[in-house]
């Protein structure tokens, strides 16, 4: 198992970047929000990793935190959710705001997800639902998602913005104002006054 892998960035693409690890370029699967958290091409960052064997193929998958990794590992214990879809549902929303989907049972938001229909959505609900709430509840990481986040982030990917853009404008939002000020606080960083 590979923890994590500490190296100098070379590339990065729409779903993935490439670190000089010693010499050795490895690629690494990434959700668009750690991807939009990773410094400049040619500086040295630090990635969590989740090293997927199959008989043909060994794939590495890369993460911010050790949160967002911890998501990915138990979304790939259900049934019919593997690591591309997992990777996709973090790349559609930051992992506090998916935790709190599932514990909800918030079906729209977890099958509004590519690759995840409504029978899955409700698989993952079923058997994380206790997990994730205890796990949360226990660390302190539960991130509120109040229904004004989720409409304002929606109604942010309908602008046009891609999902790191949106997963970035909203840090910090108040999440318990009304959609159309997360809104505007969300344009106001997308603008370049709060990054």
């Amino acid at each position: 198992m590979i923890a994590f892998v500490t190296g100098k960035i070379v590339d990065k693409g729409p779903s993935h970047c490439v670190l000089d690890v010693g010499g050795v370029g490895l690629r690494l699967a990434m959700s668009t929000g750690s991807l939009a958290a990773l410094p400049h091409e040619g500086d040295t960052v630090t990635v969590f990793t989740y090293l997927h064997v199959r008989e043909d193929e060994l794939s590495l998958f890369g993460f911010e935190s050790t949160a967002e990794k911890e998501l990915f590992e138990r979304l790939i214990t259900v049934s019919g959710v593997g690591p591309k879809v997992a990777l996709a549902a973090l790349s559609s929303y930051e992992p506090g705001v998916l935790v709190e989907a599932i514990v909800n049972e918030d079906v729209a938001v977890v099958s509004s997800i590519s690759g995840i229909g409504t029978k899955t959505a409700q698989r993952i609900i079923l058997e994380l639902k206790d997990k994730l709430g205890g796990a949360e509840a226990q660390t302190g990481r539960a991130t509120v998602a109040t229904g004004s986040v989720v409409e304002a982030r929606e109604a942010l990917l309908g602008m046009g913005f891609s999902a790191a853009e949106v997963a970035t404008a909203l840090k910090g939002a108040p999440s318990d104002a009304a959609a159309s000020l997360i809104v505007k606080h969300a344009l106001k960083r997308l603008g370049g006054g709060g990054r």
